[in-house]
C-alpha cells in the first residue's frame, strides 16, 4: 500500500506554486490566510455584506485563475489586493449607478475640522464610510485608504480627474458632518 505524501505549504512560495498547480490544499491555505483581511477591503467598497462576499469569492476565483501571471514583482498580497479592488470596482460599475456630479466649487469643507481629533472605534468609522453614496465611498476608499492619485482613479473609473476630486471632497464633507453629529450625540448622552 502506498501512502500519498501530503504537501506542506509552509512558505508563501509553496502556496503560490501549489495554486499554480491547481492543488486544492494550496488554494484553501491561501484563502484561509487572506480571506478575513480581503473581506474587510470588500466591505469598505460594498454597502451590503452579501455583495462583499460575492466580490470576495469572485476575486479569489480570479486570483486562482490568474496566479500564473504573478511575476513576483512587488508583494504577492499587493498583487491579490489589486485584483480584489478591481473586482469591487467592476461590481459597482455593473450593478449600480455610480456617480452624481458635484461642483467642487460649491462643496464646503470645515477648515477647523481635524481628522486627528476623532475618537471613534474602527467599526464605527467603517460604518460611516459604508453609509456614503457609492460614488463618494468608492473614490474615498481609492484615494484616502488605497493611496491612488486622482489621475489613477479617473482612469480606473472612466471619469474625469475633476469628478474624482469633487467626489472625494463631497465624501469628506459628508463624513465630517456625520462624525460631528455622532460626537454631539455621544456628548448629549453623557
Amino acid at each position: 500500500m502506498f501512502l500519498s505524501k501530503k504537501r506542506l505549504y509552509e512558505s508563501e512560495e509553496d502556496v503560490i506554486e501549489g495554486c499554480k498547480a491547481g492543488e486544492r490544499e494550496a488554494q484553501h491555505k491561501l484563502y484561509a490566510t487572506y480571506a478575513s483581511t480581503f473581506f474587510g477591503i470588500c466591505r469598505r467598497y460594498m454597502k451590503d455584506e452579501r455583495d462583499a462576499e460575492e466580490v470576495l469569492t469572485n476575486g479569489f476565483m480570479k486570483i486562482f485563475d490568474n496566479i500564473s501571471k504573478y511575476k513576483r514583482e512587488g508583494s504577492f498580497e499587493g498583487w491579490m489586493k489589486r485584483i480584489l479592488i478591481n473586482e469591487a470596482l467592476m461590481y459597482i460599475r455593473k450593478n449600480r449607478q455610480m456617480f452624481l456630479e458635484v461642483d467642487i466649487d460649491t462643496t464646503q469643507i470645515d477648515k477647523n475640522f481635524s481628522w486627528h481629533q476623532i475618537d471613534m472605534e474602527t467599526e464605527d468609522l467603517l460604518k460611516l464610510i459604508q453609509s456614503l453614496p457609492v460614488g463618494y465611498r468608492t473614490v474615498f476608499n481609492l484615494y484616502a485608504i488605497e493611496g491612488y492619485s486622482h489621475k489613477e482613479i479617473a482612469k480606473q473609473l472612466s471619469i474625469s480627474e475633476n469628478t474624482s476630486k469633487s467626489q472625494l471632497s463631497r465624501a469628506r464633507t459628508l463624513l465630517q458632518d456625520r462624525v460631528q453629529n455622532k460626537k454631539q450625540f455621544i456628548q448629549k448622552g453623557s
